[in-house]
């Protein structure tokens, strides 16, 4: 885990040159099709090297949901320690990690005619009023969503449409089972802010470097997408959209979301300090490198064990899980 721009992707691929693991996706953006640069996707060689799971599975146009994503990575945790190896999950989608590991209380499913009403009064209101919206529906979920989170918002008025219940009530419910796994959580940390923030313009300036513009430009010559679908709302890419609608110029968009994607790191970062259990590693540039001592972390805590899972050294199992129970890491 980690904020953007922190060196989770180039972590993961060091790992799994060293440690018997198998990496699955944890974003909510790297699952579209098309949606490549902006989404630091990794690239064709390097899931060559270590191929990433959950990667590539949805078209734009459709949405995937927290619930989703839980039924995948367990799926797919539960093949790959079947095969005797680590699932490895990476990314900064903090509430997928959430789910996961803790589960979803039964919320309704998505509605698209109620999407696209609530779509159409964001374009209509802007959505800082529909966030007000939701604050007075349900104050408590107001507080805990970001004003400028559109996704989250439109979810929860979503929820409070199909139930007529305050999204929070229904979320104070029992949650399912948790899941059948013993999570490891790292992350990476930075110790300059304003390094991560120099970081991210110089990122995503190399994204325009790498065509960027044209990337969204194809999207948006589809004809079937909007700045209000999920993938499109995604940071930086609903920022070029804006750019080539004309409805800023080429510096705002670059301005805007370069200060979108530090917002994004903030809210990661706060997340994560709030997030029990984290084993926290310096980013890149500080000390020895986080890839040796996040392995040395993992060597100390971890080992394979064949086909009947793994032994956690930490906890001081001394037996392995077997299939049923699949005792692995996440």
């Amino acid at each position: 885990m980690g904020p953007t721009a922190s060196g989770k992707s180039a972590l993961a691929l060091a790992l799994h040159e060293r440690l018997p693991v198998e990496i699955i996706s944890v974003d909510s953006s790297q699952v579209y099709r098309g949606l490549d640069i902006g989404t630091a996707k990794p690239t064709r060689a390097e899931q060559a090297r270590a191929p990433h799971r959950l990667i590539d599975i949805r078209d734009p146009a459709e949405t995937y949901s927290a619930a989703e994503f839980r039924a995948d990575a367990l799926r797919e945790m539960h093949d790959i320690t079947a095969a005797g190896r680590i699932p490895l999950l990476v990314g900064g989608t903090m509430f997928y990690f959430r789910a996961l590991e803790f589960g979803l209380s039964d919320l309704p499913s998505a509605d698209a005619a109620v999407r696209r009403r609530l779509a159409d009064e964001a374009r209509a209101l802007g959505w800082p009023a529909m966030h007000e919206r939701l604050r007075a529906l349900d104050p408590e979920a107001g507080r805990r969503i970001n004003p400028n989170d559109a996704q989250r918002i439109q979810r929860a008025l979503e929820i409070h449409a199909l139930t007529g219940r305050a999204p929070s009530e229904l979320g104070r419910a029992a949650p399912p089972a948790p899941p059948p796994f013993h999570f490891i959580k790292v992350a990476l940390m930075p110790d300059d802010r304003a390094a991560l923030h120099d970081l991210i313009s110089r990122r995503f300036q190399d994204m325009l470097d790498r065509g960027l513009v044209a990337e969204v430009e194809r999207l948006y010559r589809r004809g079937d997408l909007n700045p209000e679908m999920p993938s499109i709302r995604t940071v930086g890419y609903r920022h070029v959209w804006e750019y080539l609608t004309k409805r800023i110029n080429y510096n705002q968009m670059i301005a805007r979301a370069t200060a979108a994607t530090r917002q994004l790191a903030k809210r990661q970062m706060t997340w994560l300090r709030r997030y029990p259990g984290v084993q926290f590693f310096n980013a890149p540039g500080a000390g020895k490198g986080p890839e040796t001592e996040c392995l040395e972390h993992l060597r100390k805590t971890v080992r394979p064990v064949g086909k009947s899972g793994v032994i956690i050294k930490s906890a001081g199992a001394g037996r392995p899980a077997n299939n049923n129970s699949h005792n692995g890491p996440g």
